[in-house]
């Protein structure tokens, strides 16, 4: 435990800090619920997300047959022009989030190509636009999780550190104080008796 001065200065100082700690300790208590939540949130969103893209490779793979049969130049009839990505803020942390996709398409011949061809160029776009999000998730989820981290230590730190420490300290100086304060009066007691019996031998 670090040395404190044992004085009416310091008790001072050490009551001002516990009722900042008293003060400040049910904000992150807050944050960290909150947190706590979006953290479980983001973790059903890419579950979500997972099993969504699941069920699409499934589907594909039904289809794989007639995918074969695509012209070469299928996977240059589309790309991806721009991926537009937001911040957005959850219990104070800024995470990223997913404000969409612009394809650019190459105009599609309808009696050169498949009947399925705009099938499987749908099936491109979400399986990308749901690995995008899944992306974005993920990192979401590294945020709220890193932060969650440091406001938990925070947490701990006042109410297993801060706030018994603060309180041990005024109880030692309270303690010491109040020997002092018994220690003079005692002391007084004595030097009146003195002064008394020295003025009763001088009379």
């Amino acid at each position: 435990m670090a040395k404190i001065k044992l004085t009416k200065n310091e008790l001072k100082l050490q009551r001002d800090a516990l009722k900042r700690f008293e003060r400040y300790l049910p904000t992150l208590q807050l944050k960290k619920q909150q947190l706590q939540l979006e953290v479980r949130q983001a973790r059903e969103q890419l579950a979500m997300l997972e099993e969504q893209d699941r069920k699409e490779l499934r589907a594909s793979e039904q289809d794989q047959a007639l995918f074969a049969a695509l012209p070469e130049n299928a996977g240059k009839l589309q790309e991806v022009l721009e991926w537009r990505v937001a911040t957005k803020n959850i219990a104070g942390t800024e995470v990223p989030a997913h404000a969409g996709l612009s394809w650019r398409k190459d105009d599609v011949e309808l009696f050169e190509t498949p009947l399925w061809l705009d099938e499987a160029l749908a099936m491109v776009e979400r399986r990308t636009e749901l690995l995008l999000k899944r992306r974005l998730v993920e990192e979401t989820l590294n945020c709220l999780e890193d932060e969650l981290r440091v406001v938990t230590q925070r947490v701990n730190l006042f109410e297993k550190v801060k706030i018994p420490s603060a309180l041990e300290n005024i109880r030692r100086i309270n303690i010491y104080i109040g020997d002092q304060q018994t220690n003079s009066v005692g002391r007084s007691k004595i030097a009146k008796a003195k002064c008394q019996e020295r003025d009763a031998d001088l009379s």
